[in-house]
């Protein structure tokens, strides 16, 4: 993998856990929403599951 592959997966981790946080952060402020470990864990597989076609597309 080239360099800005790997600098582009750092920087869509790092948004991600920001966005995690974030939406785990707004549930736990207003729980009527849904549980806040489910909808961390949701956005957690949403980020990987983009990781991974960033990184499978890249390999090519």
């Amino acid at each position: 993998m080239s360099a800005l592959v790997l600098l582009v997966v750092l920087l869509m981790v790092l948004v991600g856990l920001m966005f995690v946080g974030g939406l785990g952060y707004a549930v736990h402020r207003h729980p009527t929403l849904a549980q806040p470990l489910t909808a961390a864990v949701s956005g957690a597989m949403l980020l990987a599951a983009l990781v991974t076609l960033v990184v499978s597309t890249a390999a090519r």
